[in-house]
């Protein structure tokens, strides 16, 4: 091998072996107390250790390193009731500017993305546990009022727009950071002990959400995993039946789709019929339906000739991700389309949605045969079906 071209490679295996795993957290605590020590913890699943403790000096400043390989979760607390909730990065150099006695509302946060998408919303929730406690105050001094009755239904209805505006927020702020570990802090917010911003009954659909998107991305990750044992937990209900998540049932007709391929022309689903169709929804970024895609690529080579149809929908945030996830698994020989919103794709409502892979399977007609078949399920069902 020439010289030249092995110390270039040899550099460049040195540099990919230096990433930059160090978090760097530092900050400036006004009015803070002389002598007293500031903890680092790390989330786990189900309790915190302290990784770290250092004394705050006086000047009010304090510097922690922490080794970190993947987005983790950290507390910054001065006691059990007074601390910060961070998410942190490999490489990160988080600066935070707070007072002394409420770290959760830090008067400045930089250099953690997470960090600062958590800060944001607990300024939000802020102002309407401020707004409810408001109220709670006007009631207070209309007690003794003889008009008291007019004037709590007059306070429950405002309690519960604010209620109904923070909730909406959550869900909106849910939608907007679903790749990333500050969804799954979302679904957990509460505006007094035990007053869960979210219902996990009321709002499933948003724990299933953030579950298929985080379980796909961090499936090893503590938190991730006690997230994903309480959603199977919660979909199954009381009695362990996992209810049905679509709309469409077995023996009904297909809602019909009409979304753009690759190419941007437009194929509607009922254009399919005559054929035998696996409707699958799935996306780039999911881990499951990307294992499952080998299994589809076997099942449309040993059928379509026979009458075998896949009609795939994407439920991608790009196009770009989309066209890439086609190629790199080889799906290129039937037929793709997707509006590009991931959940808010035109899709997810017609067909009620929750969680990713999921499928069915049509006659000729466009009738419902079967749901939900993968792996060897998917070839059973289709040998039953042609080789009869």
């Amino acid at each position: 091998m020439n010289n030249k071209l092995f110390l270039y490679l040899f550099v460049l295996m040195a540099l990919a072996g230096c990433k930059n795993n160090t978090v760097r957290i530092s900050g400036t605590l006004s009015n803070s107390v002389k002598g007293e020590y500031i903890f680092l913890d790390e989330l786990k699943s189900n309790a915190l250790k302290t990784v770290d403790s250092v004394k705050v000096s006086d000047k009010g400043t304090f510097f922690f390193k922490q080794e970190v390989k993947n987005p983790s979760f950290y507390l910054l607390k001065l006691n059990t009731n007074n601390f910060l909730t961070m998410l942190v990065e490999p490489g990160e150099k988080l600066i935070l500017d707070a007072h002394h006695d409420s770290l959760n509302y830090p008067v400045s946060v930089t250099g953690s993305k997470g960090t600062e998408l958590m800060a944001d919303y607990n300024k939000n929730l802020r102002r309407t546990i401020n707004k409810l406690s408001g109220l709670n105050k006007i009631y207070s001094q209309n007690v003794n009022n003889s008009q008291l009755s007019a004037v709590m239904e007059s306070l429950d209805s405002m309690a519960q727009n604010y209620l109904t505006e923070i909730n909406n927020y959550t869900k909106r702020y849910i939608n907007s950071n679903l790749s990333s570990l500050v969804s799954l802090v979302a679904l957990y917010q509460q505006v007094a002990p035990n007053v869960y911003v979210l219902n996990p009954s009321k709002d499933l659909k948003y724990f299933i959400k953030v579950d298929s998107s985080l379980f796909s991305l961090y499936p090893g990750y503590d938190p991730v995993i006690t997230l994903h044992d309480q959603v199977k937990e919660l979909v199954a209900g009381p009695n362990g039946v996992t209810p049905g998540s679509s709309a469409a049932a077995e023996g009904t007709e297909a809602p019909e789709i009409s979304l753009p391929t690759p190419k941007g022309d437009t194929i509607k689903l009922s254009s399919t019929r005559g054929s035998v169709v696996l409707l699958d929804f799935w996306a780039s970024w999911c881990a499951p339906c990307r294992q499952e895609n080998p299994n589809l690529v076997k099942a449309y080579s040993l059928y379509h000739k026979k009458g075998f149809q896949i009609y795939q929908v994407s439920l991608d945030k790009t196009r770009e991700a989309w066209i890439k996830g086609i190629q790199d698994d080889q799906l290129d020989k039937w037929i793709h389309v997707s509006d590009i919103q991931y959940w808010n794709s035109v899709v997810v409502p017609i067909y009620k949605i929750e969680s990713i892979p999921v499928n069915f399977l049509l006659d000729r007609n466009g009738r419902i045969l079967a749901s939900n078949l993968r792996g060897e399920k998917l070839q059973l069902k289709l040998a039953e079906l042609f080789n009869k």
